[in-house]
């Protein structure tokens, strides 16, 4: 079998497994256990004797040596156990280990022939959840761009131990953003002890407008116009997102749920640079509980007109 302490002795060979199989840790555990069981002297009492023939030739082959033990020529279990975990370590990256850091074996094997326990010297740290936060930003912000600072408190491991740290994010908010959009820094949670720390996600949520609707890249806006108006025609200020006003002229007949758009007054696209939705006006029309004689008669005029 060879001695296992011998620089050219070949543990695989030695074991009587295959260290490139798949299973390579199961087999290799399986056989030192096998082995330690077979050749212990308290576990397998046949082998406190030996056969007269195996000595005869032990005679013939060499003169022993009265300082070794009678097992000297046998495995030495505290031996092997230290040229085991040689070997192990020589062929823990070709197992699978999920780190690159070489493994160590555990001396904690009972007489009982208990199974080698691995460790790593270093563990794969695990990453947690990302912490997931909304970011409020009205319609105007969305539109033109802004820049927006959030301040968070995370708990940061120091020389003296775990303290809390505050932290300003900065977020450029580019133009044309919408509802959902995701913004994302890299480790800024807390870190804890054996884990790494968490990514914080924020995300864009529209800030309800007094006047506007978004409507993809479109802004709507209602508009009440009264009766006489909506049928003989008008000029209306419409009020746009940045807070100007412009003069839009109405020469036809203004009907309840009539639309009309305005070109280029809408939302940013923010992936066609320079290109801009519309503002779509939804009318609305008054109509007035009575009417005078005046305004009959020029109702009556409009509707003569129109005809």
């Amino acid at each position: 079998m060879g001695d296992p302490r011998s620089p050219t002795t070949d543990l695989s060979t030695l074991l009587g497994v295959n260290h490139k199989s798949s299973t390579g840790l199961f087999d290799i555990s399986k056989a030192y256990k096998f082995l330690h069981l077979k050749w212990h002297t308290d576990k397998s009492p046949s082998n406190k004797t030996e056969p007269e023939s195996d000595k005869s030739t032990s005679r013939r082959s060499h003169t022993p040596n009265p300082s070794l033990s009678r097992t000297s020529s046998r495995i030495n279990p505290s031996s092997s156990s230290s040229d085991f975990s040689t070997f192990l370590r020589s062929t823990s990256r070709k197992v699978g280990s999920e780190t690159e850091a070489p493994a160590t074996l555990s001396r904690n094997m009972s007489r009982k022939g208990s199974t080698p326990i691995l460790f790593s010297h270093t563990a794969a740290r695990r990453k947690p959840a990302p912490i997931e936060k909304k970011l409020e930003c009205t319609l105007e912000e969305l539109c033109h761009g802004s820049v927006k600072k959030v301040k968070i408190k995370r708990d940061v491991i120091s020389d003296t131990g775990i303290i809390q740290e505050e932290e300003t994010l900065k977020i450029n908010v580019k133009p044309g953003w919408k509802k959902g959009t995701k913004i994302s820094f890299e480790g800024k949670g807390d870190q804890k002890p054996g884990y790494l720390p968490a990514d914080i996600v924020f995300s864009i949520e529209e800030k309800r407008h007094r006047l506007f609707k978004r409507r993809g890249d479109n802004l709507e806006i209602a508009v009440e116009i009264p009766l006489v108006q909506a049928l003989a025609g008008c000029t209306l200020s419409v009020p746009l997102l940045g807070g100007e006003e412009m003069k839009v002229p109405f020469d036809e007949v203004i009907f309840p749920g009539y639309e009309k758009a305005i070109p280029g007054q809408g939302m940013p696209n923010p992936k066609e640079d320079g290109k801009r939705g519309d503002l779509r006006l939804k009318f609305y029309v008054e109509f007035p509980d009575e009417l005078d004689d005046e305004q009959r008669s020029e109702i009556s005029r409009e509707i003569h007109d129109c005809n």
